[in-house]
């Protein structure tokens, strides 16, 4: 490594790192390491100067010199105007150069914590170690900064615009047209983008979907019969409470249902549970969850509810190595570290967390709280009524708190007294603006919303004075179903607003798939709020999308729907500080790139420009990675290849 300059001591008093348990040479993504050094080669064939750069430096300090002498030229070329390339191109090509200004900076090396341009320069010269060691996803990453960097990636036209011309959709320069001939065109090709885009839409049915709605009838009369039980307890959440699957009887019912041919569970996710079981790693699922599978066709149609709470290998794995230190290694957030009074959470100027209960119907895997809720229902907890009764006396000795956050685990499968009680108290605040609870129950057990919860809940707003809210969790349109409609509509019409909050994790991350969940979304009536990056964790590791991809999802496909489908706002949680917001460029910084290809991120906390703040170091998912994951599920990877290009 390269010796840092003086401009860059004390970096460490400024930021944090992620916590990793692989050293730069090391990766958990599974990309083979190993490449051929004419190949390698070819990456430099956008911009062969910087080849001839490197093969001629003596070492690191020289190739830097001469590679940021090279980069500003080319910049100054770009803004000058000096290079005759359409204007979006131009606009990327400066984004690449900064990018690669960033990587080959000392202050970005110190960043990271490594020297990815002394990868870079010893592969270029055929270092036999460093060339065994990197990977494709290394590769493709330089292959397309330089393209971005020379301008000849093709972006100009957008990844759908050739898509639709080789679909006979032929783009109209409306421009060159005016009038009402200008218009009818403009709206032809329009609807033809449309009936393109639905093409992908289809892929993703809703519980909506009136064959989806039969085929769960058909689903749910199976399990009524296994269980003996009548279509009135069924649709009573206190049936469905007690009879959540967990623990080993939970493993039996799932074997029992599985060799009665009644529901297909793979025998590798059978064999998970069981580890999770024996070592009290989280798991559980109500029976109306699922009842959303499809019983004949595992991981095909239903993958994303699945994988929602069949934890996989890796993730067992990861759950039991850490099984002693679980309750901080595990604590992404930091909540230990931002809990002013047990139960409460603060980040944030105007809000705080009021854990009320610490456990679910349902363990979600990729839960954010894997370290704290343990399984559904689980003993001991609700804390009591005195340890809620002082942490809501702190948000009244606190006049800065306009909003509180009841969560969890699921606060909402409290029972109606306890909730009415807790209400009551925080309504006795005249400076609390908004009482909103954070709950899934809509998604696990949904008949737990019955019209007294929605009138007690509904019974304290006060126009003018207080509002209530509720933040819900849904994936997937495939989760959006009539029994979710109904229970929607018993709060919706108290005046109660619902939000999502979608974690944006790889099983519900395919091409219009979150556009196919806004749309059931507003059929329902509920309003997207955050699509959330998932917490950043290596035991999340099969859930995880590069950050890019969560760009590339809102510029390239949310932006196609009306501006109140779309009003959720994609976010990466940074530890003990909270929400950094993905879509604006100025919250953080490329500054790295791994052997494996992995983009080392430094992010930007809300703080900035605010107040003094720290900045936070994220090795992100390799984009080669996560293309062959999508590959591995039937997906085409040319679909997305713009997602190079979202730094």
């Amino acid at each position: 490594m390269p010796k840092y300059g003086h401009g860059v001591i004390g970096m460490e008093k400024q930021m944090e790192s992620a916590v990793s348990t692989f050293n730069i040479e090391e990766s958990p993504w599974g990309l083979k390491q190993g490449i051929n050094h004419e190949d390698f080669l070819k990456i430099f064939d956008p911009l062969p100067e910087i080849k001839e750069i490197l093969l001629t430096s003596e070492n690191v300090e020289e190739a830097r010199d001469k590679l940021r002498r090279f980069a500003e030229d080319l910049l100054w070329k770009y803004k000058n105007g000096d290079i005759d390339v359409d204007a979006m191109d131009r606009w990327l090509a400066i984004e690449a150069i900064n990018v690669f200004l960033n990587i080959i900076s000392e202050y970005g090396e110190k960043a990271a914590g490594f020297s990815t341009l002394e990868y870079l320069w010893k592969a270029t010269k055929g270092d036999k170690r460093v060339l065994s060691i990197i990977t494709e996803g290394f590769v493709e990453e330089f292959k397309h900064l330089f393209k971005a960097m020379a301008g000849v990636t093709g972006y100009s036209k957008g990844w759908l615009g050739p898509k639709l011309e080789a679909a006979g959709v032929k783009f109209v320069d409306f421009s060159k047209i005016k009038g009402r001939k200008a218009a009818l065109m403009r709206s032809e090709y329009l609807d033809k983008v449309w009936e393109y885009i639905k093409s992908y839409l289809k892929k993703y049915p809703s519980g909506l979907d009136k064959h989806i709605i039969e085929k769960r009838k058909r689903q749910r009369e199976k399990l009524m019969e296994y269980w003996g039980i009548t279509e009135d307890e069924w649709f009573d959440y206190r049936w469905q409470f007690s009879h959540v699957l967990k623990r080993e009887k939970g493993l039996e019912t799932l074997r029992e249902l599985n060799e009665l041919g009644i529901v297909k569970v793979p025998e590798e996710d059978l064999k998970q549970v069981e580890i999770a079981v024996k070592y009290g790693i989280p798991w559980g699922i109500t029976p109306y969850y699922l009842h959303l599978w499809d019983f004949e066709n595992p991981y095909k149609e239903d993958r994303h509810v699945r994988r929602q709470v069949m934890p996989p290998t890796w993730y067992v794995s990861n759950m039991l190595q850490h099984r002693e230190d679980r309750e901080y290694y595990f604590d992404f957030m930091g909540e230990h570290d931002t809990s002013p009074l047990d139960l409460i959470t603060r980040r944030y100027v105007t809000i705080a967390i009021l854990k009320a209960y610490d456990t679910c119907p349902q363990i979600c895997v990729y839960c954010q709280r894997n370290w704290e809720v343990l399984e559904p229902f689980m003993a001991g907890s609700f804390p009591g009524w005195d340890k809620i009764e002082a942490a809501i006396e702190w948000f009244g000795e606190h006049e800065s708190m306009l909003d509180v956050l009841i969560t969890g685990g699921d606060p909402l499968a409290l029972s109606d007294k306890i909730i009415d009680k807790i209400m009551s108290r925080l309504s006795e605040f005249d400076h609390v603006v908004n009482i909103r609870w954070g709950s899934r129950i809509f998604v696990t057990v949904p008949m737990r919303i019955t019209d007294s919860l929605a009138e007690i809940l509904g019974s304290y707003i006060e126009p003018g004075k207080r509002n209530v809210s509720i933040s819900t969790h849904f994936e997937t349109a495939y989760e959006v179903t009539p029994e979710v409609a109904e229970a929607t509509y018993k709060i919706r019409r108290q005046g109660i607003y619902i939000y999502n909050q979608l974690v944006y994790q790889r099983n519900v991350s395919r091409r219009f798939e979150n556009v196919a969940l806004r749309i059931a979304l507003r059929k329902v009536g509920i309003d997207p709020y955050y699509t959330f990056y998932p917490k950043g964790k290596i035991e999340q590791k099969d859930y995880l999308v590069p950050i890019a991809r969560v760009v590339q999802e809102r510029k390239e496909e949310a932006r196609l729907l009306p501006g109140q489908f779309r009003p959720d706002e994609p976010v990466f949680n940074v530890p003990r500080m909270g929400k950094n917001h993905l879509r604006a460029w100025q919250d953080r910084e490329l500054v790295g790139i791994r052997p494996d290809g992995s983009r080392i991120y430094l992010m930007h906390p809300w703080e900035k420009g605010i107040s003094e703040t720290k900045l936070y170091t994220y090795p992100d998912v390799p984009i080669k990675e996560y293309l062959e994951y999508l590959e591995s599920i039937g997906e085409d990877p040319n679909d997305y290849w713009t997602i190079w290009y979202y730094y």
